[in-house]
């Protein structure tokens, strides 16, 4: 009778024990997307042809007034 309570408890323990450190291994990640600020400006002519504009003076960046 004493090795069949000792094997049941040593069984137990070691779901247990396998359980708990499952649980403590896992771990999240976090995935971050770069900011709109570091999106690279595109040339006053692109510009100009994706607003249909007739101008690329307007998209220049010397051409533009100060408010």
């Amino acid at each position: 009778m004493q090795t069949s309570k000792f094997t049941k408890i040593a069984v137990i323990a070691l779901v247990l024990l396998f359980l708990v450190l499952s649980v403590i291994s896992c771990s999240t990640h976090t995935h971050t997307t770069r900011p709109a600020t570091t999106t690279k400006k595109i040339p006053p002519g692109q510009a100009k042809k994706a607003s249909g504009s007739k101008s690329a003076r307007e998209y220049a960046p010397g051409q533009q007034k100060k408010r």
